[in-house]
């Protein structure tokens, strides 16, 4: 592990953080009997604005033993990628994280850990699965931030899922327009929650959908057009998404504070014409 790295914060938000991470208490109730509080001393506290940064800190030195597996940390959720060539190393993987959650005084709750195994289905070779790890539960798909995939990297469980959180929301806007909401309002909401429900996070899901999966997604937005919730003439679903794809894009290669930045590939510098292209950057070989 590195040198730890100092940062030169105001006095008067040092203090903050110190009033913030002290003094925490958690007791439990049922039925009509409480119990007494009990001090809590190490925990991350969700829903609360510090709670991300705070386990980005937490879970700094944690890292991998073996060479080419993955740890993603976002928020207080952390993913052990291992490719198919390690996956001798699952065990000592698990037994290191349990062990830097003992040092730091947290608890690694195998109930809700569980495991995804990712297999092509489109190779010819038979793939066998390892043996399950104890107290691991091992599931078909998984949702990662809000988005579900499955363990033959299909988002059309997350598709249908989406679908059917929209077609709540549909029956809501319906009981707001008996209540006399306008249609203006109603395009409103819509826009705000069910466009913003179908698009969530399109760029690291769309490239995965069929075209089963596209034409459903276009199916619903004609559905909001026939109550004239979205006009006829604004943008289809795959042109939403497109857009918001670029979008993300020119963030990332513009801003070079992004946390995807450093991951673009190296600039070209071309002394010949070629047909005209969105960005001058190097073309991955993959």
């Amino acid at each position: 592990m590195g040198q730890p790295t100092h940062r030169h914060i105001h006095n008067t938000i040092y203090n903050w953080l110190v009033e913030f991470l002290q003094g925490h208490s958690h007791c439990t109730k049922y039925g009509h009997e409480i119990s007494t509080c009990k001090e809590i001393t190490a925990s991350i506290v969700q829903g609360s604005a510090i709670g991300p940064a705070s386990y980005v800190v937490t879970a700094s030195d944690l890292t991998t033993t073996s060479a080419g597996n993955h740890l993603c940390k976002y928020a207080d959720d952390t993913y052990l990628i291992i490719p198919a060539r390690n996956l001798h190393s699952r065990l000592v993987e698990l037994d290191h994280i349990e062990a830097w959650a003992g040092r730091n005084n947290l608890y690694l709750n195998r109930a809700k850990c569980v495991e995804l195994i990712i297999s092509d289905p489109k190779r010819r070779r038979q793939f066998n699965p390892p043996p399950c790890i104890m107290d691991i539960k091992r599931v078909t798909n998984l949702t990662i931030l809000g988005v579900t995939i499955t363990k033959k990297l299909s988002v059309s469980e997350h598709v249908r899922t989406v679908i059917n959180s929209c077609a709540q929301i549909m029956h809501a806007i319906r009981i707001l327009r008996s209540h006399g909401m306008n249609d203006a309002q109603l395009q409103v909401v819509y826009h705000s929650v069910v466009i913003a429900k179908l698009t969530y996070a399109s760029s690291s899901w769309w490239w995965f959908t069929t075209a089963s999966d596209r034409q459903r997604l276009e199916g619903f937005l004609r559905c909001g057009c026939r109550q004239n919730l979205y006009p006829a003439d604004k943008p289809s679903i795959t042109h939403l998404i497109e857009e918001a794809d670029e979008k993300l894009f020119d963030n990332i290669r513009y801003n070079p504070s992004h946390p995807l930045h450093h991951l673009l590939p190296r600039q070209t510098d071309y002394s010949y014409n070629l047909r005209s292209r969105s960005h001058n950057l190097e073309l991955s070989q993959y």
